[in-house]
């Protein structure tokens, strides 16, 4: 498969900004929003513990920030790109599957509106890597590992579109963009930059309606699997999507 039909790929660019979106819902949860500060100022090498020292350079911040990012967009491309692998072969059975995953997916997005608490769990790593640079790409990892039942709703939803691609490209592609919606805030965060304080500060007022509103999404996306609605969209998406591939 070339590289064209991987991103002109009807079903991979109408599931890309449902990735995008995602991530930026898993920021904005609760498990993870509340914890931006402590995250950066472990990876900065200004922990909790630390007192006494120089604010460390905006600098400093910004790039362990990068650091932690890259260690958990590791662990869940590579998560994305397996989900992807599978689903190439079992191809054959795509539809039962499909209804199947959109069941999944409608229970996940009532697990982010707040049903099912006992899914909600996290579990902690008892493993702390070194605070500062060195140690903020283990971080990441630990992160990604740790928190996944916390990100579990959007995470699951997101590789089940991985596995429904059937390509291990796709669904890593789906991954890295999930990444990115959960990243990229941090990395405004890091930078130090003054409205995104304001913004972090308004989805804290409002992280209840973010998680009802993504919640929603999720079921309606499972609805649409479970009745086959997706695959028709899809079907349709593609053939729209096929027609500009020749200009490419």
């Amino acid at each position: 498969m070339n590289p064209g039909e991987i991103i002109f790929n009807g079903q991979l660019l109408a599931a890309v900004p449902i990735a995008l979106l995602a991530g930026l819902v898993s920021f904005a949860s609760p498990c993870v929003l509340p914890l931006v500060p402590g995250y950066l100022g472990y990876v900065s090498g200004m922990s909790n513990g630390a007192r006494g020292k120089a604010t460390p350079a905006r600098s400093r911040v910004l790039l362990g920030a990068v650091l932690f990012v890259l260690g958990f967009s590791l662990v869940f491309v590579l998560i994305g790109a397996f989900a992807g692998t599978v689903g190439a072969f079992v191809v054959r059975w795509e539809d039962i599957i499909t209804r199947v995953l959109g069941v999944v997916v409608i229970v996940m997005g009532l697990v982010f509106i707040g049903q099912f608490s006992f899914l909600q769990r996290t579990v902690k790593s008892n493993f702390r890597p070194a605070t500062g640079l060195a140690g903020a790409p283990i971080l990441g990892i630990v992160f990604a590992v740790g928190w996944t039942p916390c990100l579990g709703p959007t995470l699951i939803a997101i590789n089940a579109l991985s596995f429904e691609t059937g390509s291990t490209g796709r669904g890593a592609i789906l991954a890295l963009f999930y990444c990115l919606g959960l990243g990229i805030p941090f990395l405004l965060v890091a930078a130090g930059l003054n409205w995104v304080t304001g913004s972090v500060a308004f989805l804290k007022r409002h992280i209840r309606a973010i998680n009802i509103g993504g919640g929603i999404l999720l079921v309606i996306i499972g609805a649409f699997m479970v009745t086959g609605v997706w695959g028709v969209l899809m079907s349709k998406l593609g053939v729209v999507i096929s027609g500009f591939v020749p200009a490419i």
